[in-house]
């Protein structure tokens, strides 16, 4: 219950966030899969992505380095909050122009919300993105 809350908060914080460009949760509406998760799912989940508009390489690299609460991990999950940065980490070895194919543009952070404090994670999240 938790995961799904927090996952909701950080979902549309970063929905409503002026330098995101696209956050990846069934939860929004303008998720392409909204409808059939809620008529799948009970509940949403703490799995959300996003990209950055200006898609820097470096600035995402910047963002997950700043991180307080949530911690860079290759692998998501656990009650830990957890971020990734695939372009850097596990789809370095792939080329860009392979990656950008399948949505791993250089932008691209996924996050594993977990259970700690909402406000925690959301405060985080603002002073990386800041």
């Amino acid at each position: 219950q938790r995961h799904c809350e927090n996952g909701k908060a950080v979902a549309e914080f970063l929905n409503n966030h002026p330098k995101v460009d696209k956050v990846y949760w069934p939860g929004l509406e303008s998720h392409p899969n909204h409808e059939i998760a809620k008529r799948q799912m009970n509940d949403f989940g703490g799995m959300v992505s996003f990209t950055t508009k200006n898609n820097s390489l470096e600035d995402a690299v910047s963002f997950v380095e700043k991180l307080k609460v949530f911690t860079l991990a290759e692998s998501l999950g656990g009650v830990e909050s957890l971020a990734r940065h695939p372009a850097s980490i596990t789809h370095a070895s792939i080329p860009k122009e392979e990656r950008e194919k399948t949505g791993v543009v250089d932008s691209l952070i996924r996050l594993s919300v977990g259970v700690e404090d909402e406000e925690d994670l959301l405060n985080d999240l603002k002073q990386a993105l800041a």
